[in-house]
């Protein structure tokens, strides 16, 4: 439990300094990008290290997949009906597709499942979520900026990208053992991602912000919390006749709130920042209280 109040008091922290004055108004930005270019390639060198996957799991590393996809068809079409600004359809693909599988989900697997079943869990945050956002996330970003999308610079973004660089890297260092000191550095700094994206998303959370942005607010946690897991739960039990506790798990990740990182590199690409941090925020906090209702609804299955 250590973990989760460790995300609610960064959080708050962020807010506090906010409103204290004792941070730059733009303070946020040094933050995300300590994030995107130092802690979050060291976590995922750090936790991909050594990891295979097995037949067994390509439906679990599939699941953050399917989610994106099921999130960009949503969205794009109540974009069209609603007439929605392209940087607000992004933001709510960004921060519906991407689920917080890493900083909340691992802990609460292992408050609701036992630690047994955290390899499930990193295997697909590192293969599913992480590596959705370091392609498809990119490109969508890129895609719904408001700036002219040039093919040729987007696939550059996408293979300079740190954390698609670093998952390359883990992936070809397979089992090679990292030297202890190396291991010890990674561990410290991929350590350093959870508090220093909530803090990120306390400075920049104004739940004033909602006035403008209720409707898409409502739709996003509604499908992210809701709706994006339900479908889910209905493909794999339903159509692929999959159950046990490895589907279990898989869509108790699928039903985390919205992913820190995502909503990270949302705001970097001009996206509707406004709705990504209350999306990222109170999507996280509702998790709390609908994950324990998920979880109790699983062991039906």
């Amino acid at each position: 439990m250590t973990n989760i109040a460790l995300l609610f008091v960064c959080l708050v922290s962020g807010m506090v300094l906010r409103a204290s004055g004792r941070v730059p108004d733009n303070a946020h930005a040094a933050l995300n990008g300590t994030i995107i270019n130092l802690a979050l390639p060291a976590l995922i060198l750090g936790q991909l290290h050594g990891l295979r996957l097995t037949a067994d799991l390509v439906w679990p590393v599939l699941m953050p997949w399917l989610l994106f996809l099921l999130s960009g068809m949503s969205f794009i079409a109540l974009a069209r009906a609603l007439r929605l600004p392209k940087a607000t359809t992004g933001a709510l693909i960004m921060t519906t597709g991407l689920g917080n599988t890493s900083f909340v989900g691992l802990p609460m697997i292992e408050t609701f499942y036992g630690a047994r079943h955290v390899p499930t869990g990193i295997l697909i945050d590192q293969f599913g979520t992480y590596l959705v956002l370091s392609t498809a996330g990119i490109a969508t970003a890129c895609l719904f900026s408001s700036g002219a999308v040039r093919w040729r610079s987007l696939a550059m973004r996408m293979a300079g990208f740190p954390p698609l660089v670093a998952l390359l890297a883990a992936l070809l260092a397979g089992s090679l053992p990292y030297p202890p000191w190396l291991a010890g550095v990674l561990h410290r700094l991929g350590d350093l991602v959870a508090p220093l994206a909530l803090v990120s998303v306390g400075l920049q959370l104004r739940l004033g912000n909602s006035a403008g942005n209720r409707l898409t607010l409502a739709c996003g946690l509604a499908f992210k919390l809701v709706l994006g897991p339900l479908a889910l739960l209905l493909l794999y039990v339903l159509a692929l006749h999959r159950t046990g506790d490895t589907t279990r798990v898989t869509i108790f990740e699928a039903a985390m709130g919205p992913q820190i990182g995502g909503g990270i590199v949302a705001v970097q690409y001009g996206l509707n920042a406004p709705l990504v941090t209350l999306m990222v925020g109170l999507g996280i906090t509702l998790s709390f209280v609908t994950l324990p209702l998920w979880w109790a609804g699983l062991c039906h299955i």
